[in-house]
């Protein structure tokens, strides 16, 4: 089990109290948002929040679904608020926020997966904040491509949808009906409708997966035309979720990252790397790539 296994010195969470960090909280307590910082309790919200950086959660704090790994309240979620695409976009406004980073509830109780709602919010920061970028993370929409398309069509920077976990492991720790090849494919019918549109998914390690499993993934990623793939180490929220199997060491890390870049991806592997965090800065390391 996951309390008997001693935390290494290599995963070192930073302090969460400064000056930063009590300013973002004000803003976002003000304004009404959640952010997944908080709902999943990420081990970087000290980093993050003392420089101004957040990971807005909209539709909600309620999630449709119930996945292990995953400390997001599930249940019966509200309706939407129709207010919310202009919260975030003060809230951003407010920060000084470049780089913003927008992810969800599941919402499987709305045909369109929330799709439009978020095609709403990426409007509205772009209409009082049009120097910032915008970076999405989605559910996979039950795989419905008229829901992608809408979100394709508000033209995020980045489109984001994580796989979570390797294929050995999805079953057990994303839980049904999220679906493996649901996902893959997902990111797949981006890459179809939009050629140039920078795509992203991430995975954490430490679940019981082996080394060739996430190569594998990186394969599969590959084939995907995905251009991102953030790999970091799972950090049970409590006891009560999926147990962690073990902590992946830093050389293991290093060796998922090389292997990506022999074959051509741009891949952020680390323990305390997650799908949102420094994200401003892995898309211009992308862009910088790209422009050599």
């Amino acid at each position: 089990m996951s309390e008997k296994l001693e935390r290494p010195n290599w995963i070192r969470v930073p302090a969460s109290v400064s000056r930063g960090f009590t300013e973002t909280l004000n803003v976002i307590k003000e304004a009404g948002v959640h952010t997944v910082c908080e709902e999943a309790m990420c081990p970087n919200i000290g980093e993050c929040w003392r420089n101004k950086t957040a990971t807005f959660l909209i539709m909600g704090n309620k999630c449709t679904r119930n996945c292990g790994f995953c400390n997001v309240k599930h249940g019966r979620p509200a309706p939407l608020d129709e207010n919310e695409p202009m919260k975030v976009a003060q809230s951003v406004q407010k920060l000084g926020i470049k780089y913003a980073v927008i992810t969800c509830v599941t919402r499987d109780d709305i045909k369109d997966g929330g799709a439009q709602h978020f095609a709403d919010v990426i409007k509205a920061i772009r209409s009082i904040n049009p120097e910032t970028k915008v970076e999405i993370l989605t559910s996979d929409l039950r795989g419905n491509v008229e829901a992608i398309q809408t979100i394709v069509d508000a033209q995020p920077d980045v489109f984001g949808h994580n796989l979570e976990v390797v294929r050995k492991f999805h079953k057990q720790v994303k839980r049904p009906p999220a679906d493996y090849d649901v996902s893959l494919n997902f990111l797949k019918t981006v890459k179809k409708i939009e050629p140039k549109m920078i795509t992203k998914t991430g995975i954490m390690v430490g679940v019981g997966e082996t080394k060739e499993d996430v190569f594998e993934l990186i394969d599969d990623v590959i084939d995907a035309n995905i251009d991102i793939l953030t790999i970091g180490q799972y950090l049970p929220p409590t006891s009560s979720h999926y147990p962690i199997a073990r902590y992946v060491t830093p050389e293991e890390f290093a060796e998922y990252a090389e292997y990506g870049k022999s074959r051509g991806i741009e891949v952020i592997s680390g323990a305390l790397v997650r799908s949102s965090y420094k994200a401003r800065e892995t898309h211009a390391l992308l862009g910088s790539s790209e422009n050599t």
